[in-house]
């Protein structure tokens, strides 16, 4: 049966049940056509979404039911412009994002992905939902409130985030020596602060208190210091596809305008969520207010200058 594509009528939305791959299958042969005609052809459409990422991207009880701000953004999207498509999740890591988005594997991350020139000569941009503050966390009892105070001592980061370039250019410019520990994903990351392995661990700040609400004891932590830098987050798919690309623009644009976007940003970061069922208690930064009125996609770079 024909699959019908609008960038209008709104769908019932797709359930979200689905688990996600864990071996990524062969790349399908994308660059041959666009992705609404990999879609049409496959009937399905693969998102891209992280496990260990609250309140942004994650895997949430037995069943590993992914959700999240960007994957509920990702999945309205979807209704709105592929609304037969039935939905597969796949699990990616920092690491993996861009390859597979880029080889046409996964059809658009919906994971917490930092848009900056580097990455846009690999993979295209929509226009930026969230634009986040990289800082640290450490623990509440420590005393510790500046980078500054970390000279030589341990820091966890996550391979394949920005963090780590960002703590290598604080630590030249301010002439601390940051010594870095990666972990796999945010969970092994913060395990290292957690078991007093490292003293401190720097990421996103959404992400930052996504997982230490998750911890077993969230009043032991708190997030501090310096603004490393602010970075803009965006979903992301295949380059040099225009139509798919303004498809995506267009759908979270008219969720922009009509408040949709910002009621799913004060469910996930205002409310209680899971699985500790505790909030954020991030409100919605003036930044990403004016964004909503005037949505772009410009890169890391120009929120630098």
């Amino acid at each position: 049966m024909k699959l019908v594509w609008t960038s209008i009528a709104l769908a019932g939305m797709l359930a979200t049940g689905a688990h996600a791959q864990t071996t990524p299958p062969a790349a399908p042969q994308a660059q041959g056509g666009s992705t609404f005609d990999k879609i049409q052809s496959s009937g399905k459409i693969v998102l891209g979404v992280r496990e260990s990422s609250a309140p942004m991207a994650y895997a949430i009880g037995a069943d590993r039911k992914y959700a999240g701000y960007h994957v509920e953004l990702c999945e309205k999207v979807v209704a709105r412009i592929a609304p037969k498509a039935k939905i597969e999740y796949m699990a990616l890591t920092a690491q993996n994002t861009m390859p597979l988005v880029e080889n046409g594997t996964v059809d658009m991350g919906c994971g917490p992905t930092t848009n900056n020139l580097a990455r846009q000569r690999q993979v295209s941009f929509a226009v930026t939902t969230y634009v986040s503050q990289v800082r640290m966390a450490v623990r509440a009892d420590s005393g510790i409130t500046s980078l500054k105070q970390l000279d030589n001592k341990n820091i966890a980061a996550s391979a394949g985030t920005t963090a780590v370039q960002l703590l290598r250019k604080f630590g030249k410019e301010n002439n601390v020596n940051l010594p870095t520990s990666l972990g796999k994903d945010h969970f092994e990351s913060f395990l290292m602060l957690e078991s007093g392995r490292a003293d401190a661990f720097v990421l996103d700040d959404n992400l930052l208190a996504g997982v230490i609400a998750s911890s077993k004891n969230p009043d032991g932590y708190k997030i501090v210091g310096e603004v490393l830098g602010s970075e803009p987050i965006a979903l992301l798919f295949r380059k040099d596809d225009p139509t798919f690309k303004r498809a995506v623009d267009g759908a979270l644009i008219d969720m922009m305008k009509s408040g949709e976007v910002a009621k799913v940003y004060d469910k996930w970061f205002m409310q209680p969520i899971p699985p500790a069922n505790k909030p954020l208690n991030l409100p919605m930064s003036d930044t990403l207010k004016k964004l909503m009125q005037d949505p772009n996609d410009k890169p890391l770079e120009a929120y630098a200058n």
